[in-house]
């Protein structure tokens, strides 16, 4: 019976800090971001709307990531006014930004509470490289038929600038919220160290 119920404040907890996460997602994502067109879609957008779902990966596990990351472009397209017609390509696209660091976070912790800054820089890029310099020009060439020649070179300066950035704010979060991820999550939760691995 007690089991039950630790397991079921657990699950709580987890929905709770999702559900702030998503609400970050949003705000950050439709109010809080820059957004430079190029031949009539989306070239270049400047924020940090993909924070919060990254940090939903690494510290909370790939699914929670996927699902903070899916959820989020759903919510924000029903409430934030949508941009044109609900693309399911894009949904997809938002949740692989939280399932991708989940996964490289959880291999190389595999038997660790603690990574290095590498894993969490190599998370980052790998979510911008195959995420929004890969996928995300070749669903807009697919579905609106703007080449990739247009789109990929804005998405390039983005990864630059982006990368690095997102490294530090997330190495930051993940160390000055050790304790309350602790608190939550048990032992099971993977924490950033400032060791090179």
């Amino acid at each position: 019976m007690l089991k039950s119920k630790s397991k079921s404040e657990l699950t709580t907890q987890m929905l709770v800090r999702m559900s702030l996460l998503i609400a970050l997602n949003i705000v950050f994502e439709r109010y809080l971001s820059l957004r430079i067109p190029f031949a009539g879609v989306e070239g270049l957008r400047i924020g940090f709307g993909s924070v919060p779902v990254i940090f939903a990966g690494l510290f909370m596990g790939p699914l929670a990531g996927g699902l903070v990351g899916a959820v989020g472009d759903l919510v924000g397209f029903f409430i934030g006014g949508p941009m044109g017609p609900y693309m399911p390509h894009f949904t997809l696209t938002a949740a692989l930004r939280g399932i991708i660091p989940g996964l490289v976070f959880m291999i190389a912790g595999r038997g660790r509470r603690e990574v290095g800054i590498f894993p969490l820089f190599l998370s980052v890029s790998l979510v911008f490289v195959l995420v929004n310099i890969l996928l995300v020009p070749y669903f807009i060439e697919t579905l609106f038929g703007t080449f990739r020649a247009v789109t990929v070179p804005s998405k390039i300066v983005e990864a630059v600038v982006s990368i690095p950035v997102y490294t530090v704010i997330l190495f930051t979060l993940g160390r000055a919220l050790k304790g309350v991820l602790d608190s939550g999550l048990g032992r099971r939760v993977i924490h950033v160290s400032g060791k090179l691995w």
